[in-house]
């Protein structure tokens, strides 16, 4: 059914939406905002959002909307949007053929930090915040790969310890907003990374206290005691928002909408029950708190993200542009359930309430889900961040124990050929990473020689001294560059 009408999302649309599409049955109005959320993006507007969404709607916790703050200068839209449309949205989620779609209310403010630092430290400031939380990316974090050390050589961490008033990283927020607290004597907010790393509230309780150490060492002392940092794992497959989900919005549902989001219908939150400043009853609406977040932290990573990292560079040099083709490719099926059952699952161990068989076979299915139309390059984003959270950890661990790890390394191999910028038929690979042009003249300097670029430890550590790994990576490297990417597949990707 399309429509051919439709109006602009804003509160007047909640008096008399469009059919079939769910609304906030609450007043918007009487909303308080208890959340602070750096990094609005799809992700966020697809998880967190709707839970506290139905925090609100279902439990009446009206004290927990969020204020979304966006502090990268590519915010800018999504600000012009939040502004523009009362801070609401639309949320579609796709299981199949079938569609439904909400809207959410659950952020009642958003301020654009990158034009207006000053209005978020006071927002941070504000006792009525209790929690902050986090998805700045992977990258977001500003530490050494290979190490885990804050990198205070990082442009963005050196400008926020130079110019405390105009941060560019999360650390100058962070430490400001925390900061007036302390000298004003209030309680500190909660730190909640919901960002794709195993132990995330230890990385950025390690990597904020480096530092506030540098800024101010009594202020890292405080937080140090004060501050609780909770681990957590969010799961929810969320495309960039085109214009084709605009499109799919505006003609389906009949909803003019700047920033609608499409998501799958899988959704879970699992957070470690660490607080130091009260929390809402988040269990209520589905998040599962436990004292123990690093087993689903690692299941979800090394399963879940490793998977999706293989299918990308080595699916994009292929020839595929969406992950549902790739997970639906009769050549990649066994290469991708080969790879978790033999290199990745004997790393899991135990998951409470978890049957891995069951995770596994419910991975497969998502990944296959056409009408999330995923894009391939969306995955290959940022690898200097991920590789060395999903891939490499299972590929040291495995050499560890004399275990299998070519399926593994045919995806670093596969990263390092997406690296060097161009595909089998010369056409320009698009790169999107913070350090994608130092990695790519690493990889064309020394073309079909992988060693010095295994050789950058703030990404591989150790592992580029394994003669066993080198070896490896060389062998399945110059097959992408003598036989293609398909052949090499199938030669290196399938069982034993």
């Amino acid at each position: 059914m399309t429509n051919i009408t439709s109006q602009p999302v804003s509160n007047a649309l909640l008096k008399n939406p469009p059919a079939g599409v769910k609304c906030p049955q609450y007043d918007r109005a009487s909303l308080s905002e208890g959340f602070l959320h750096i990094g609005v993006g799809g992700f966020h507007r697809s998880h967190q959002a709707l839970y506290i969404d139905e925090l609100i709607e279902l439990h009446g916790q009206k004290q927990w909307a969020i204020c979304g703050v966006g502090i990268m200068p590519q915010d800018e839209a999504v600000s012009r949007a939040m502004t523009s449309q009362d801070c609401l949205y639309t949320l579609v989620e796709r299981a199949g053929k079938d569609s439904t779609a909400r809207i959410i209310g659950s952020m009642k403010g958003y301020i654009f930090g990158y034009r207006d630092p000053e209005a978020v430290f006071a927002r941070m400031a504000d006792p009525a915040i209790k929690i902050v939380t986090l998805t700045a990316t992977e990258g977001g974090y500003c530490f050494h790969q290979g190490t885990g050390e804050l990198d205070l050589k990082n442009s963005g961490v050196d400008n926020d310890l130079r110019n405390p008033g105009k941060p560019r990283t999360i650390f100058g927020y962070l430490a400001e907003g925390l900061d007036r607290r302390r000298k004003a004597g209030v309680a500190p907010f909660t730190a909640l990374s919901c960002d794709n790393l195993q132990g995330n509230g230890h990385v950025l309780k390690r990597t904020l206290i480096a530092f506030l150490t540098e800024r101010d060492p009594a202020l890292a002392q405080w937080v140090e005691k004060n501050v609780a940092f909770p681990n957590c794992m969010v799961d929810r497959i969320t495309p960039a928002t085109t214009d084709a989900e605009r499109e799919l919005v505006r003609t389906t549902f009949g909803i003019e909408d700047a920033c609608p989001v499409v998501s799958e219908a899988f959704r879970q939150w699992v957070v470690e029950d660490d607080f130091c400043n009260g929390r809402p009853p988040l269990e209520k609406v589905g998040v599962q708190l436990t004292s123990d977040v690093a087993p689903y932290e690692k299941m979800k990573i090394r399963l879940l993200n490793a998977t999706h990292s293989a299918m990308g560079y080595l699916g994009y040099l292929c020839g595929y542009r969406y992950i549902h083709d790739v997970a639906q490719a009769s050549e990649f099926v066994p290469y991708l359930t080969s790879l978790m059952d033999e290199e990745v699952t004997p790393l899991i161990g135990a998951v409470p309430g978890i049957d891995l068989a069951e995770y596994k076979r419910s991975l497969m299915e998502r990944f296959a889900n056409e009408a999330i139309r995923d894009q391939v390059l969306r995955i290959c984003m940022d690898g200097s961040a991920k590789m060395p959270k999903f891939i490499l950890p299972s590929i040291a661990e495995q050499l560890d124990r004399n275990g299998p790890i070519r399926k593994l390394t045919l995806c670093v191999a596969s990263w390092i050929r997406f690296l060097a910028g161009r595909d089998e038929e010369g056409n320009e690979i698009p790169l999107v990473d913070p350090q994608g042009e130092r990695l790519a003249r690493v990889v064309r300097d020394n073309a079909r020689d992988p060693r010095p670029f295994l050789q950058l430890s703030d990404i591989f550590g150790d592992l580029g001294r394994s003669p066993r790994f080198v070896a490896e990576v060389e062998l399945i490297l110059n097959s992408l560059y003598d036989k293609g990417a398909r052949k090499t597949l199938a030669e290196f990707g399938c069982s034993k």
